[in-house]
């Protein structure tokens, strides 16, 4: 885990979207994170020093001077916390907090703490404003020119705002936030095998309806499909994301394609895999669908209903029947028990090049959690058995596995 033991500083500011901070610190601290908080007098109005310093377990730094002089303050927090950083994070990022930051102002701890951070450590902008201020020419121009000395600034999204507009301006989800973070303290690899290489992944459940308004799907949230795709595109992959309906937002630098059957992810497949050099079917692509879908709304006027059911395509034995030479087609097999033997026959039948068995027990392992425990298995038949992990740190030992397949010379 990247950010384990890692030193984190949080900016937060004076927008409506400082709500989200306590959801980021608790993630920041799951990933292992040590993380202190400082903020502007306007943050406390939008979100309180006592849920930040419950979920930080570290008193909030708010003032530059000390409301006490006793021997066991820190006078020179304005100096220290600047020492003690790994990284400086401004979320969300006021037009007021942008500009001061970018004129070198230092009348309040945060705008401080700024110019302490020591010269080599990272420092990630998140702006957050009405959609009209951050379009303004000040703005932008202020962000140019910390982009331009070596701050990273991340695009705010398109959404509801808080003026009751609809733009620009809206602060990226904390799940989005924390995947920025870890890039940004060096996981992505510019060495790794699968640089430029064109990356298909499958994710999420998949709905077949029943009619206008009812469908068959599974609990799939697609969290593991997503984390490879994630870890992938750290890697320098060109990679295509292609999910069910789930709540995610999509990782950085990943293309992305929302579809709702299996017709339509096997369509969508279909479409680019001659392109790809590496397929990963993580989807839980429902098995059957109805054989007929009922316009409008089935009517309940009986105790019992029939429901007359046929087979979905196989999206991954299809793209293993067409793959060419240099493709590799890797697989996920989620068994509730005994499902190694299971799996390495599904390995075989399949044509795959790697399959990860997933063992699910409702609770640590499988669908809507954030830990995997998985065995892998390759086309020569090594096992390799992974300990419960999250589901990142899991893509990243599924990608090194391939990663693996692709240092043989088979696959040049």
């Amino acid at each position: 885990m990247i950010l384990n033991g890692k030193n984190i500083l949080l900016g937060i500011c004076g927008g409506i979207a400082a709500y989200k901070m306590p959801m980021l610190i608790r993630l920041l601290k799951k990933e292992g994170a040590h993380v202190r908080v400082v903020m502007t007098g306007s943050a406390t109005r939008f979100v309180t020093e006592l849920t930040l310093a419950t979920v930080s377990q570290e008193p909030v730094n708010r003032d530059i001077f000390p409301e006490s002089y006793d021997t066991a303050h820190d006078w020179t927090r304005h100096i220290s916390l600047g020492e003690w950083a790994d990284m400086m994070i401004i979320s969300p990022a006021t037009a007021n907090t942008i500009a001061k930051i970018t004129a070198g102002l230092c009348d309040d701890l945060l705008s401080t703490c700024f110019i302490t951070l020591r010269p080599d450590r990272p420092k990630l902008i998140f702006p957050a404003m009405d959609g009209e201020m951050y379009r303004s020419d000040s703005v932008q121009r202020n962000l140019a020119w910390l982009k331009s000395n070596g701050c990273r600034v991340v695009e705010p999204e398109s959404g509801s705002l808080a003026s009751g507009q609809c733009g620009t301006g809206r602060m990226p989800e904390p799940e989005t936030i924390l995947e920025s973070i870890i890039e940004s303290l060096g996981e992505k690899r510019q060495s790794s095998r699968l640089q430029d290489k064109n990356i298909i992944v499958t994710a999420g459940p998949t709905r077949e309806k029943i009619d206008g308004v009812r469908f068959l799907s599974n609990y799939s949230s697609g969290k593991m499909g997503f984390a490879i795709a994630c870890a992938a595109a750290r890697r320098g992959a060109d990679v295509t994301l292609i999910t069910g309906p789930v709540s995610l937002p999509t990782p950085e630098g990943v293309r992305r394609i929302d579809i709702e059957t299996a017709c339509d992810m096997q369509r969508e497949v279909q479409r680019i895999a001659s392109g790809c050099d590496i397929f990963i079917g993580a989807a839980a692509v429902a098995d059957y669908r109805p054989a007929e879908t009922v316009t409008g709304k089935i009517k309940k006027t009986s105790e019992t209903i029939a429901l007359s059911l046929i087979r979905n395509p196989d999206i991954l034995a299809g793209f293993s029947a067409e793959k060419k030479t240099h493709q590799l087609a890797v697989g996920f097999s989620l068994e509730t028990e005994n499902g190694l033997g299971y799996a390495a026959e599904k390995l075989r039948a399949k044509n795959l090049d790697l399959i990860a068995y997933n063992t699910y027990d409702g609770e640590t392992s499988g669908f809507e959690v954030d830990t995997n425990a998985l065995t892998l298995i390759d086309r020569q038949g090594t096992t390799t058995e992974l300990p419960l992990l999250t589901k990142r740190d899991a893509a990243i030992r599924l990608l090194d596995a391939i990663e693996s397949l692709l240092s043989r010379p088979d696959n040049g």
